[in-house]
């Protein structure tokens, strides 16, 4: 089962605030014109990642062996558990400790390790190899791992959002199938809703953006936002898709119970990690989440049959159900790294190579982040583990855009998000133009 915990649950929506002040203090414009170190003469690199669980570290030592299986000339020194902070640190430093090769669980941090010139400008390398990124991973990896031009990370496994829904609790309410539509969404989340005094004895679905993981950024992913316009100003006061995606949210916490009861129900429910997690439980009859859900809710041994479907999408996108948000880890060369030739044959075998790309997916257990390891037939998975590889193989799939000043701007929104679900702010219009405003004064402050 997967155990890597998603940039969403690693830590508080404010708390990525503070880590990207680190990366806006950094000294990090240090890159080299051109890297000139000799990749085919012995060496020895420095790997640092944030996996920490005893397998999750064994199927990295598994996937560098099979690098230095093909590159007998050089050895990596492979260095776990290392935070974002940590990894920001060592790249603002430099020296011969820190690491050659970083890799990342906070996509909204692409931005500001571009802008910064922490990590090196991975085009050049690309170009050089004749592989073409845009063929080579799905078109949101592709995406999020670059910013205004400057690619300096690449999509090393992918995370994707969908639905899991309790198919004992469809039955039973006579519900023959997930819904498409978020319409459709709607009449199902009231109809698997039974009330018990003053609150539930299963609640359809937890609407609230304190629901684990229905943040704003997953719900308007099915809505295909654009958050910034060509000048790079913020567009979530004028792209009705953001209006759109507030109004259905605000809607179903309504519909469901209201703030206050369905926030009081949330307190008592089990911790989003756990095995009382509310969809195992029963409590929770469906659930936004992502792909490493499945294996959590299997080994938690729930007394119900667990289906996995894509999220709904708006009426008026129907041709577009399958699609879903999207987010995985990043990896990246170090400015500072003296070795940045040796160290593109690492990144290159590691998120370009098929085989290990595969190999690394089927042992986490995340969704693989080239499109042609997306369909190998090496892919070992559960029968409904394919739905997530569809939403990460749709064109239609969405992802957060990288920002200078990382992902402040989505800070904004979610606050804005608390305010509009609980009632504090009432006017939707105002507030979008005011959470833009806060947006376009924090990224410019950050130029």
């Amino acid at each position: 089962m997967p155990t890597r915990i998603p940039e969403t649950a690693r830590k508080a929506a404010f708390a990525l605030t503070a880590s990207l002040a680190l990366l806006a203090t950094a000294c990090t414009g240090q890159a080299s014109s051109g890297a000139d170190d000799d990749a085919s003469k012995e060496t020895t690199l420095t790997f640092w990642h944030a996996w920490s669980a005893p397998g999750e570290v064994k199927a990295v030592k598994d996937l560098v062996a099979g690098f230095e299986k093909t590159h007998p000339n050089i050895r990596v020194d492979v260095v776990g558990n290392m935070t974002d902070d940590k990894i920001n640190q060592a790249l603002r430093a430099g020296g011969s400790k820190a690491p050659d090769v970083i890799s990342s669980f906070t996509t909204n941090n692409v931005g500001k390790f571009c802008s910064s010139g922490a990590l090196v400008d991975l085009n050049p390398f690309f170009q050089k190899a004749d592989i073409d990124p845009e063929t080579t991973f799905p078109k949101a990896m592709n995406q999020y791992t670059q910013f205004e031009g400057d690619r300096c990370a690449v999509p090393l496994l992918g995370d994707a959002y969908g639905l899991y829904y309790n198919k004992t609790a469809f039955e039973k309410a006579g519900i023959s199938g997930p819904p498409r539509t978020w319409s459709e969404f709607e009449t199902v989340a009231k109809k698997l809703t039974v009330p018990r005094g003053d609150t539930y004895a299963q609640l359809g679905f937890m609407p609230n953006y304190h629901g684990w993981e229905s943040t704003t950024e997953h719900y308007f992913g099915q809505f295909s936002p654009t958050y910034f316009d060509s000048e790079g100003k913020s567009n979530i006061a004028k792209d009705p898709a953001f209006k759109q995606g507030f109004t259905l949210q605000k809607r179903l916490v309504d519909a469901l119970g209201g703030y206050p009861k369905l926030e009081k129900y949330r307190s008592k429910l089990g911790d989003e990690w756990g095995p009382k997690h509310p969809f195992h439980t029963g409590q929770v009859a469906m659930q936004l989440d992502g792909e490493w859900r499945l294996g959590m809710a299997e080994e938690a041994k729930p007394g119900f049959e667990i289906g996995v479907a894509p999220l709904p999408v708006p009426d008026d996108q129907a041709d577009q159900y399958g699609k879903g948000y999207i987010t995985g880890t990043i990896a990246g060369i170090a400015a500072t790294s003296k070795k940045q030739n040796a160290a593109w044959e690492l990144v290159k075998y590691m998120t370009t190579d098929t085989d290990a790309v595969v190999g690394f997916a089927n042992a986490i257990h995340n969704v693989p982040s080239t499109l042609a390891a997306l369909k190998s037939p090496k892919l070992k998975y559960d029968p409904r583990f394919k739905t997530f590889l569809d939403i990460a193989s749709n064109p239609n799939s969405t992802t957060t855009p990288a920002s200078v000043n990382g992902g402040t701007y989505l800070v904004s929104i979610q606050q804005f998000g608390y305010d509009y679900e609980s009632g504090k702010a009432r006017d939707l219009e105002a507030g979008l133009k005011k959470t833009a405003a806060q947006i376009d004064t924090d990224i410019a402050q950050a130029k």
